[in-house]
């Protein structure tokens, strides 16, 4: 349905956009690091416009220019979250979830998240959108191969009707049939941004809708008898379809809206860099969304049931913030934000559960009203910003801070440091869960207290040198799914505090044309055994290379990735809740993954070509993403980026 409104939209858009600008001139050759594209469509001036001053920016205005080069970055960026995926292990189908082999437990929030956190990859929060400001329109076209039947496309749009006024409209879909029985991925992410800002810049204004829906069939994994014949590598079993798994008639599904609003006041406008600023705004967001499990009939997988048949889960989520903002700016003593925050939640599902005597709510409802604030300066080669948060009243008792500090040694060496410190209550579904499943109903409301976490990370950033980040991290009170001694799958918390230890390091060496990228991380959970897993050593290493041929016609890239990852004992995957539970019997990991890429660039055109995982049949069948849940065997897969200025 949405690809349909999308697409009709889209070629309005497109016509509009070629009779609002003026003719086209002035390309020089695209293999350049710093593209030239056309006019700039300003009133009928024919002016030269350059890939700078195409910009994208996000909600806190932090704003880079739209980048159409190829580098192995970008190379790392070519797939189903659009993100450099280090650290995350996709299951065999696209468009399923990703197992975590590192966490990051630094966040800026107080209240709960929604649940099914499994499902949340691929959901544009409202810090994933940006916003454009483009001289004249601009067309991005993504796609990529899927596997077996379907395709992964991502079309977005932009145009400036005028200096002031920008909108954009984009969908990605996916749909993926998978290679074992009942995975079938499909998936939607539309998005509608808008941004206006008045002649005398006094009203500046930021607005997006987002609608999205991911849907997945699940299977449970394989059973144990098949995960044996998986790993024995019999040839007979190479096709993945033979294959039973545990069942094959259940899906589950997120869906949710979101309608966003930021908009500011300059009550004083500065006119030079040491004048004052004041401002007064208002950011409002309303969003709705709903997790569902089905399945046909009951499964032992699962535990005993209500019904035999036709199990249906739903669970839904309205959240309506508003904040009012006061914001003071002076060239010398940096920039100051104070905010007042009213927030309503209303979670949960239609009627109250009743097992063996204990009622079980059916939703967590309130109001929340809470302040902050902000600060931000340059002071010399320092580069400070902090924020805070608090809740004042309400049932959810919560806040944090987050300091950030960066310092400049010389243009090659910079040195950043963050403290950040968290206290907020475990996401719903720990506080509040129903199903028709017996074993998943609880209500923790009144015995789960805050998780407390304070981090402490520092940074050194070089590209002569080295890239080196070390991150302490100290968890109280840590909310996560595991078995209970009955097998189920139940929330709980740590009874101890957890110290979390990460150190990462990022090179690129460079010989002519040759070039080896590496990142490497070691991790270390004290006194968190059993609680939090993590492997040792996650390394990333890419020897590729690179050249213009054809008289700089095309910029070619190609090489070989290597993946790897100790062994340890691997979360589990609960596709009924849509959520990874700590497991401590069966161990996954190193296991090698190669992948051979040849990557090229012509004009505004990036065509990428992946043999992924070519190494599945000659270094063993011991590789997956969770327990009995395999990863992706060797394949092939083709895509491009496509970008179009008119």
């Amino acid at each position: 349905m949405y690809i349909r409104y999308f697409s009709i939209l889209l070629f309005l858009l497109f016509t509009v956009g070629l009779n609002a600008q003026v003719k086209l001139r002035g390309r020089t050759s695209p293999d350049r690091q710093k593209d030239s594209t056309s006019s700039d469509g300003i009133k009928g001036k024919d002016k030269l416009a350059t890939i700078d001053m195409y910009v994208q920016f996000n909600d806190a205005l932090d704003s880079i220019a739209v980048d159409t080069t190829l580098s192995i970055k970008k190379h790392y960026k070519f797939n189903y979250l659009r993100k450099d995926d280090f650290g995350l292990l996709p299951f065999s189908n696209l468009g399923q979830t990703y197992n975590s082999l590192l966490h990051d437990f630094k966040n800026k929030r107080s209240l709960p998240l929604f649940g099914a956190r499994a499902k949340h990859f691929n959901y544009m929060e409202r810090e994933d959108i940006n916003y454009f400001h483009v001289p004249t329109p601009l067309t991005e076209l993504f796609y990529k191969t899927a596997f077996q039947q379907g395709q992964l496309v991502d079309a977005f749009f932009t145009i400036n009707m005028s200096k002031q006024f920008n909108f954009s409209i984009a969908y990605k879909g996916l749909r993926s049939l998978g290679k074992y029985q009942h995975i079938l991925t499909s998936t939607g992410n539309f998005r509608f941004t808008t941004n206006y800002t008045t002649e005398n810049n006094k009203y500046q204004a930021r607005a997006h809708i987002v609608m999205q829906d991911i849907l997945n069939q699940e299977n449970g994994g394989l059973t144990d008898e098949d995960v044996a014949l998986f790993q024995s590598g019999d040839p007979e079993f190479i096709n993945r379809s033979v294959f039973s798994p545990n069942f094959e008639d259940a899906e589950n599904m997120l869906e949710g809206k979101r309608f966003y609003l930021n908009h500011q006041y300059n009550l004083l406008q500065a006119s030079d860099s040491l004048s004052n600023n004041l401002s007064i705004g208002q950011v409002i967001s309303f969003e709705d969304k709903y997790y569902q499990f089905n399945q046909a009939t009951r499964n032992d997988f699962f535990g005993e049931a209500f019904l035999n048949s036709n199990i249906e889960d739903k669970v839904t989520l309205e959240d309506f913030s508003n904040q009012f903002f006061v914001k003071y700016e002076n060239g010398i003593l940096g920039e100051l934000q104070f905010h007042a925050d009213y927030n309503t939640y209303n979670y949960g599902y239609d009627a109250i559960a009743v097992i063996d005597g204990v009622r079980i709510a059916n939703r967590l409802k309130g109001n929340i009203f809470g302040i902050g604030g902000a600060y931000k300066n340059q002071i010399g080669g320092f580069n400070l910003n902090g924020e805070f948060g608090l809740n004042l009243s309400g049932d959810f008792n919560g806040n944090f801070l987050d300091l950030n500090a960066s310092y400049k040694l010389n243009p090659d060496l910079k040195v950043l440091a963050r403290l950040n410190s968290n206290s907020k209550m475990p996401n719903y579904n720990m506080l509040l869960y129903q199903s028709d499943y017996l074993n998943y109903n609880w209500d923790n409301g009144s015995s789960f207290k805050n998780v407390q976490t304070q981090n402490l990370a520092f940074k050194v950033q070089s590209d002569k040198i080295a890239t080196a980040e070390i991150e302490y991290t100290t968890i109280n009170n840590h909310a996560y799914f595991t078995k209970d001694l009955n097998n189920n799958v139940k929330a709980t918390q740590a009874e101890n505090s957890l110290n979390y230890l990460k150190l990462q390091v990022s090179k690129e060496f460079r010989f002519g044309k040759f070039a080896l990228d590496n990142r490497v991380m070691y991790q270390n959970v004290i006194d968190g055994d059993a609680i939090l897993n993590v492997p040792q050593i996650i390394t990333r290493n890419t020897l590729y290379f690179s050249d213009h041929l054809f008289k700089k016609a095309l910029f070619l890239q190609t090489g070989i990735t290597f993946n790897y990852f100790t062994e340890y004992t691997m979360d589990g995957y609960d596709p009924l809740l849509g959520e990874f539970y700590t497991q401590n019997q069966i161990k996954v990991g190193d296991f090698p993954r190669l992948d051979f890429f040849i990557n090229a660039k012509v004009r505004q055109t990036r065509i990428y070509l992946m043999a992924e995982h070519f190494n599945s049949a000659f270094t063993g069948y011991n590789y997956f993403s969770a327990p009995n849940n395999p990863y992706r065997d060797f394949s092939i897969r083709f895509g491009l980026v496509w970008n179009f200025f008119l």
